[in-house]
């Protein structure tokens, strides 16, 4: 009978351990501070990426770990996630921010906060005192003399959790 138990649980143990390796590195889209790698290039940013089925999240967080915004992209495809505090103010090709007429955006103080192989994100302060992220498609593969992110990832944790 011992024997038999054992067995078991080391057949228990590997399936377990099987479950764990076959998650996606990152999971936790939405969250304060999900479970995936800081991937900014600003120290005033977190920005997460997570990818499921072709299509990739992108979350920005504050410092304090609040949501700002979020988007997917696919084939040079944009859609603004409805989560943030500044989801109403996220542009993107297919859809502009919603901003009252008497709102200015300050692009002089304008930082890019991720760049990758086929998008940038941006952070524009505006006059109003909030915040409107710019999510674009690149055309470029390499990495600028500023410190922008080129094909990986990787080259953008400027800081980490």
């Amino acid at each position: 009978m011992p024997r038999r138990a054992i067995w078991a649980g080391l057949v228990v143990m590997g399936i377990s351990t099987a479950a764990v390796a076959a998650q996606p590195p990152g999971t936790g889209l939405g969250q304060a501070w999900p479970n995936a790698q800081d991937v900014s290039s600003s120290p005033h940013w977190h920005v997460y990426v997570f990818t499921q089925g072709g299509i990739r999240y992108v979350q920005v967080n504050d410092l304090n770990g609040h949501v700002r915004g979020a988007f997917a992209t696919a084939n040079g495809q944009f859609l603004v996630l409805p989560m943030g505090r500044d989801a109403q103010r996220m542009a993107t090709p297919q859809q502009s921010p919603r901003l009252s007429r008497t709102v200015v955006p300050l692009a002089s103080y304008g930082e890019t906060i991720y760049r990758d192989s086929s998008i940038q994100l941006s952070a524009v302060p505006l006059s109003d005192g909030t915040m409107m992220f710019t999510a674009t498609q690149t055309a470029t593969t390499t990495q600028s003399a500023t410190g922008d992110c080129g094909t990986n990832p990787m080259e953008c944790g400027a800081h980490s959790n």
